[in-house]
């Protein structure tokens, strides 16, 4: 059996929709490891947004930021950040313009001033006037919110990427102002609005990461698969040998896919597993 290395998006793609590893994926990654095969998470996630019992499922490492850090295990094998000049732009334009966001470092997610208030009412209703909302939130704390950092100053040098929710100003409009300084993509979190984004490092993208660890691992691209389910994940579905869609995946990606799986829910990765045998 040849040796693969397997790379897997995060958000519905290993997690469902609640932001949960269904056991089945859990168990194929074990599986497919032991059985000598390399797993890696390939996500528009920064290293906060891994919580434990993610990472507790066991990787071979991870590329994070939609490709702005690699790890190896242990071992960062590159990582590339906003600069401070960015930073400031994409702050005072958002602040300015009243678009919730929040700034992804290595070290945290910090929160634009609204941010939190805004995911509160998206996920439990209106807090502030309503008791069952707030019986519902204090009784099931979002993990997601609970890591967000509030109240420190926002602009950084730590910063990896940043996320805004759909507000007034449009997606384009966003998109056209920041031309050049960020490579804007629409936001793979459904909650957060069609018209919300990601603003990344230009040319930085999850092809170009795994490129880079496949040379440091000294291995060949004819051995790899991707899975993915937005179209964040396109460069990695077109790059990797054998790109699979996730049966929840979006009607784009799933057009460019080598095939497409069942969903998250369904067994999707531990079914695509065992038909590419690697369990």
């Amino acid at each position: 059996m040849e040796k693969k290395i397997v790379f897997l998006d995060v958000d519905g793609t290993l997690c469902n929709d609640e932001g949960f590893v269904p056991d089945s994926a859990r168990d194929a990654v074990r599986a497919a490891r032991k059985n000598g095969h390399l797993v890696y998470l390939c996500t528009g996630r920064s290293q906060a947004e891994l919580y434990d019992f993610i990472m507790e499922v066991g990787f071979d490492g991870v590329i994070g930021a939609g490709g702005g850090f690699v790890s190896v295990g242990d071992e960062m094998l590159y990582h590339k950040r906003v600069s401070d000049a960015d930073v400031r732009h994409l702050v005072d334009f958002f602040n300015e313009h009243h678009v919730d966001f929040y700034l992804e470092s290595n070290g945290g997610l910090y929160a634009s001033e609204n941010l939190v208030h805004h995911l509160e009412m998206m996920m439990y209703g209106d807090v502030d006037h309503d008791e069952e909302a707030r019986r519902k939130r204090d009784e099931n704390p979002n993990h997601f919110i609970e890591a967000m950092i509030q109240g420190e100053s926002l602009y950084r040098s730590d910063v990896n990427k940043a996320c805004f929710l759909q507000s007034d100003v449009p997606f384009d409009t966003i998109k056209e102002e920041f031309a050049g300084e960020f490579n804007v993509i629409p936001c793979t979190v459904p909650m957060f609005g069609p018209d919300s984004g990601e603003l990344a490092v230009p040319g930085v993208h999850k092809a170009t990461a795994i490129e880079a660890l496949l040379e440091h691992l000294g291995l060949d691209q004819k051995d790899t698969i991707a899975m993915g389910d937005g179209m964040n994940d396109a460069e990695m579905l077109e790059y990797c040998q054998i790109g699979i869609a996730m049966g929840n995946a979006k009607p784009g990606l799933k057009d460019i896919a080598d095939e497409v799986t069942d969903t998250h829910d369904e067994g999707g990765i531990f079914n695509s597993f065992k038909k590419h045998r690697l369990i």
